[in-house]
């Protein structure tokens, strides 16, 4: 199967420019694309995990990546996906976000000049960007750019009724202005991107047949969504960094691992480099014994295989199968530590606690009467142990490591993670 099939089975391409022309240009050895992320942060999280992986797949078939990050752009905010306006950053603290983001794919990408076979050039846009006047910017490309076209873009329709300053507004001049920049500079003649982009990559195409008279080509991702209809990314401590110090190699695992059933095979197609043939016997294997959570598992192995490696992939899964099988007491202090943070519920401190009272107040029940139920029902675990009486006191001496800890379950895989301030 070629590329371009191949990324359309995988349900990869969203949009193109000009289909046919599309892919030819991804059958070509050695063709030029780039794919742009903006330094709003020190690190990337999972929703940047797809360009990432998109960009190894065009690199494996032989094309020539081009890594933007938007050290200009990212000064000015983009208005797409955004109903208000974004806080702008200022120049030092982008700066060093530019720097931490690059140390951070470099881990995926080996970073030099097209001259050197094999790496993949990274650029910043602040590197020409700031050496454009205002005056340059109105005369040398506003000039290609009609206000009917920029409010008909979906990412500014969308901010008419909210409102979108002119610097929100003028985004999509930067964005095209790196298109042709790069394409002048180095050949590179297709731009990939998600579909809330098309606007701003479409406005590049524009401007490059315009300014120099050629044809610029544009591939557009889907937008990756929970079964809700909610954007892909965030889990219940906020968005899913790919910073083992912002969030562990644990927690990026379990959000993997608990993604919907109804999501998992899309979710393997879209982002892990597995064969379409394997993918589907994990759907055949899904189908016939769902309680296995073999796709998630598998989906969970790859991600964390890719962003954190091998160990990291060991560690999760032996902290998963103790937390599983009621084993709490066999992990060591940094495994529930690393289990508890950004996912815990703190409570106030107290000499003790009757179990009903506990278990209201940790948030793993909404009365005392479901308490008192649950642990008559024998459904409630602390720490791998049965809670059966009600008469159970909880006493911070009797948390893990005495600090405070305890691992709660009701039921078979209700886990509650709760800390005694």
């Amino acid at each position: 199967m070629d590329l371009f099939n191949e990324l359309k089975e995988r349900g990869l391409v969203f949009q193109t420019s000009k289909e046919e022309a599309v892919k030819e240009y991804l059958s070509m050895k050695g063709g030029k694309f780039y794919i742009g992320f903006d330094p709003t942060a020190e690190s990337l999280h999972v929703g940047s995990l797809l360009p990432i992986v998109f960009i190894k797949r065009l690199e494996q078939a032989g094309l020539k990546p081009i890594v933007l990050v938007g050290g200009a752009t990212g000064l000015i905010g983009d208005p797409s996906g955004r109903s208000q306006e974004r806080n702008l950053l200022d120049l030092k603290t982008v700066g060093k976000n530019v720097c931490a983001l690059k140390k951070q794919l470099s881990r995926f990408f080996d970073f030099g000049h097209f001259c050197c076979d094999g790496k993949v050039l990274f650029v910043d846009n602040y590197d020409w960007i700031k050496k454009i006047s205002f005056i340059e910017v109105l005369r040398d490309f506003g000039k290609h750019f009609t206000l009917n076209e920029m409010i008909s873009k979906e990412s500014v329709q969308k901010r008419m009724v909210t409102g979108i300053s002119f610097t929100e507004f003028t985004y999509m001049i930067l964005q095209s202005i790196d298109f042709l920049n790069l394409y002048q500079k180095y050949n590179c003649k297709m731009q990939v991107g998600g579909s809330d982009q098309w606007g701003n990559m479409t406005a590049g195409i524009e401007l490059i047949r315009k300014k120099i008279g050629k044809e610029g080509l544009v591939l557009s991702m889907p937008l990756v969504t929970k079964s809700d209809g909610t954007k892909f990314g965030k889990s219940e401590g906020g968005a899913v960094w790919l910073d083992a110090k912002l969030t562990s190699p644990y927690q990026f695992y379990q959000f993997w691992v608990n993604v919907e059933d109804t999501k998992a095979i899309e979710y393997l197609k879209y982002y892990t480099f597995l064969s379409l043939d394997e993918i589907k016997r994990l759907e055949e294997a899904v189908a016939k014994e769902p309680q296995k959570r073999e796709a998630q598992k598998t989906l969970a192995a790859e991600m964390t295989r890719f962003v954190h490696g091998d160990v990291a992939v060991a560690h999760a899964e032996d902290i998963s199968q103790k937390l599983f099988y009621g084993k709490i007491k066999e992990l060591s202090r940094e495994d529930v530590e690393e289990i508890f943070s950004g996912t815990k519920k703190d409570i106030k401190a107290a000499a003790s606690w009757p179990i009903a009272d506990f278990l209201v107040e940790a948030g793993v029940v909404g009365s005392k009467r479901q308490a008192r139920e649950d642990v008559e029902n024998k459904a409630i675990e602390m720490n791998g142990e049965k809670i059966s009486s009600l008469d159970s006191v909880v006493k911070k001496e009797d948390s893990l490591f005495g600090a405070g800890f305890f691992v709660v379950k009701r039921g078979k895989k209700d886990y509650h993670f709760v800390k005694i301030l």
